[in-house]
């Protein structure tokens, strides 16, 4: 038995087998949550992107003179900018107007049961008004091994973008 012992110490047949099998696991779940990171990152600084560029139509008045709806327009073009890594039927928006930046305290954001948010509404406002932008977006994540640990039980994570912005005085008298 001793010799037996001592000729299977000195064997070192499938070591390095042995420890790959321990070690692919923890490569291959480090692997997978470095892209899910970058993904959820760059979907987070798409939302962002998008959010401004659609600001931009409220704040140059784009929006109020278009003459259609302009949350629809505002939409479109958040889902223009966003195609890649943002489902569009799943962005919650609102856009609301202030009588002065201090009111922006009083806005929180308004969460129902399910950690989704609610929109309290679309007022673009008009002329040199104060407006609150905020867009919201429930991001899924794609791997469930590593979704849960960066996510939680819900295996998703929400990205909000708000803007605060006074609309520029796009309506003038008169003829230059």
């Amino acid at each position: 038995m001793k010799r037996f012992l001592k000729r299977f110490n000195r064997n070192k047949d499938g070591t390095t087998a042995i420890e790959f099998s321990l070690m692919v696991w923890p490569y291959i779940l480090l692997t997978l949550g470095i892209i899910e990171l970058s993904v959820m990152y760059a979907s987070a600084s798409l939302l962002e992107g998008a959010t401004g560029s659609a600001a931009r139509m409220i704040r140059t008045g784009q929006i109020q003179q278009a003459g259609g709806d302009p949350e629809t327009i505002f939409r479109d073009a958040i889902c223009t900018y966003a195609t890649v890594l943002i489902r569009c039927e799943d962005v919650d928006i609102e856009v609301r107007t202030m009588d002065s930046y201090a009111d922006f305290g009083d806005m929180a954001p308004q969460f129902d049961d399910d950690g989704n948010m609610v929109s309290n509404g679309f007022s673009a406002g008009g002329s040199a008004d104060r407006v609150l932008i905020r867009v919201a977006y429930r991001y899924p994540m794609m791997t469930p091994l590593v979704g849960p640990l960066l996510a939680g039980p819900g295996n998703s994570r929400l990205f909000m973008s708000t803007i605060v912005l006074e609309t520029e005085p796009y309506e003038f008298e008169g003829e230059v």
